[in-house]
């Protein structure tokens, strides 16, 4: 496997903040993206790299794996793991602890990835692969109803049906679809993270709704029909006589879908925000001066 540099990709130092490499890989990822370069394979190329140094730089782990053992630090957990069989060999079998030289290191690392023999008797470590991270940045509206949507991960297109309801932060898992098992063991995960930006008037909350509704003073005095916005489509509401400022209602199941419960909505709560009435003419003055003295 060729080493990659995935520092230099990003065009950031060694030592750069988890706030730089955000930084960085938002610039370049939006120098390079697909739609902004359509046809352009050196971008594509380019695109994919960035991803993959951004997979790994930004997640501290990983990272930390990355410095340690530069290309092969998707098989470090595995390499420690099998170090620690070594030296427990080795100590058994002298009498006495193992030095463990780099020579040593780079003999044992070679039989393991390289497909010699890994455990005394010749048999081979079967390894799970590494579990990929990947971030999907959808829209409110993308995930009010279940849709597919591909999803490019290292260089492969992969084909996922996103569930209604799925709300911000949640990470959900494509199994088999991680790094490549060694020696025949199983393939790793992908593990997906929903980022979700809301650009409607209405605040989610779990599978509920919230807005508000500029209603007119004289409705809420007297009472009467109004149209109101809901997530889907518009609805009729009576108002009562008399309704004050800062009245809610409910509206059953007009809300946000209940994840993987085909069918169960949320409910859709609304604010009213009454509107005192401005630029009065001298008759209705006067009859706000008629009004207030029967008060």
């Amino acid at each position: 496997m060729t080493f990659i540099d995935y520092y230099k990709i990003l065009g950031i130092d060694k030592k750069a903040t988890d706030k730089e490499i955000k930084k960085a890989y938002r610039k370049l990822a939006r120098k390079y993206h697909p739609d902004l370069n359509s046809n352009d394979k050196v971008a594509e190329k380019k695109f994919k790299q960035i991803n993959e140094a951004n997979e790994v730089l930004s997640n501290a782990e990983n990272r930390k794996k990355y410095d340690e053992y530069g290309k092969d630090w998707k098989h470090a957990e595995q390499f420690e793991k099998a170090k620690q069989q070594q030296q427990y060999h080795g100590s058994t079998q002298q009498g006495g602890s193992a030095n463990y030289t780099n020579e040593n290191f780079s003999d044992f690392f070679s039989s393991m990835f390289g497909g010699g023999s890994a455990q005394p008797g010749g048999r081979n470590v079967k390894f799970r692969g590494q579990d990929f991270n990947a971030e999907l940045h959808l829209d409110l509206k993308d995930v009010y109803q279940t849709h597919k949507r591909t999803l490019t991960v290292n260089g492969k297109n992969i084909r996922l049906t996103i569930p209604a309801g799925v709300k911000n932060g949640q990470i959900i898992k494509i199994k088999g679809h991680g790094g490549k098992g060694v020696n025949g063991g199983p393939n790793g995960d992908l593990l997906i993270k929903f980022t979700i930006a809301n650009h409607t008037n209405f605040k989610r909350d779990k599978d509920n709704l919230y807005t508000t509704f500029d209603l007119d003073f004289y409705t809420s005095i007297l009472g009467g029909d109004i149209t109101i916005n809901t997530f889907n489509g518009k609805v009729k509401l009576n108002v009562k006589p008399e309704t004050q400022n800062e009245t809610k209602v409910k509206l059953k199941g007009k809300g946000f879908p209940v994840y993987k419960n085909e069918g169960r909505f949320g409910d859709l709560y609304i604010t009213y925000k009454i509107k005192t009435p401005s630029n009065l003419t001298n008759k209705e003055k006067e009859l706000f001066e008629e009004l207030a003295k029967l008060r």
